[in-house]
């Protein structure tokens, strides 16, 4: 089942004395955080906060509504950010990585299940899926268009034709 909100970042500290929060994004990009009006402190949308923000190297500044000291600010290190997935339109075939983890491996030709999908590892050339089996044996297979097939999120599968070792001995 798909959440409907999102964990996008943390915010790690303060940034200058009028009450600018910084946040670590655990999205694509600190970018990604400035398309937003609005983040949740909570999974559940009650609790929210009304921002302003822009990039800064590897991290997004917020200027938050009714925080404008470096103490009120400083209430809120630690707290998890969340977006309201219905805020963003995705592109085809882009996925939230949340949504991703625990769909199922199958062999598109033989549908054999090899795992499941435990993590994305970011490489810089292409993403990389970290496969657990059912023994807790970890796989790594990259995301290329040569292996993956389908996508499935909503039926909880990914399709694939796996590369010769990826899942047996080789010699």
């Amino acid at each position: 089942m798909k959440k409907q909100f999102l964990e996008t970042g943390k915010i790690v500290g303060t940034h200058g004395i009028k009450g600018e929060v910084r946040i670590d994004p655990w999205c694509d990009s600190p970018e990604f955080l400035c398309c937003f009006k609005k983040l949740y402190l909570d999974d559940l949308g009650k609790d929210f906060i009304e921002i302003k923000a822009r990039p800064h190297k590897n991290i997004t500044l917020a200027k938050i509504k009714g925080v404008e000291s470096i103490e009120d600010a400083e209430k809120l290190r630690g707290k998890v950010v969340y977006i309201n997935r219905d805020d963003i339109v995705l592109e085809e075939g882009v996925n939230f990585v949340q949504d991703l983890i625990g769909l199922e491996i199958r062999d598109a030709d033989n549908g054999t299940v090899y795992g499941k999908l435990t993590d994305v590892i970011y490489t810089g050339a292409n993403d990389v899926y970290e496969i657990t089996d059912d023994s807790g044996k970890k796989f790594l297979m990259p995301v290329i268009d040569e292996i993956i097939v389908d996508t499935n999120v909503d039926d909880g599968y990914v399709l694939i034709h796996p590369m010769k070792g990826l899942f047996d001995d080789e010699n």
